[in-house]
């Protein structure tokens, strides 16, 4: 199941989604992930997050981030810009 996010919350919203359906606690996450479970928990409220903390998680979780053109009617596709 591919979920989409195109702002802060809706990824944290996203792998809060991913880390239970792997039966998975914040704790349990963040000793796989290497993190503390207080920064899990940051994350998943929205709070600011670096970037290797969020490849943390997604490899901890097995995803990965795919970067694509939004499919917004009428809006050019970013290929089409260049």
């Amino acid at each position: 199941m591919d979920l989409i996010a195109r702002n802060e919350a809706q990824l944290a919203a996203s792998l809060r989604r991913y880390r239970k359906k792997a039966g998975l606690t914040q704790g349990a996450l963040g000793e796989v992930a290497q993190l503390r479970q207080s920064t899990i928990s940051e994350l998943e409220n929205g709070s600011g997050a670096k970037l290797e903390t969020v490849f943390a998680i997604l490899s901890a979780l097995n995803l990965e981030l795919v970067v694509r053109p939004r499919n917004v009617g009428g809006e050019p596709a970013l290929e089409d810009l260049f």
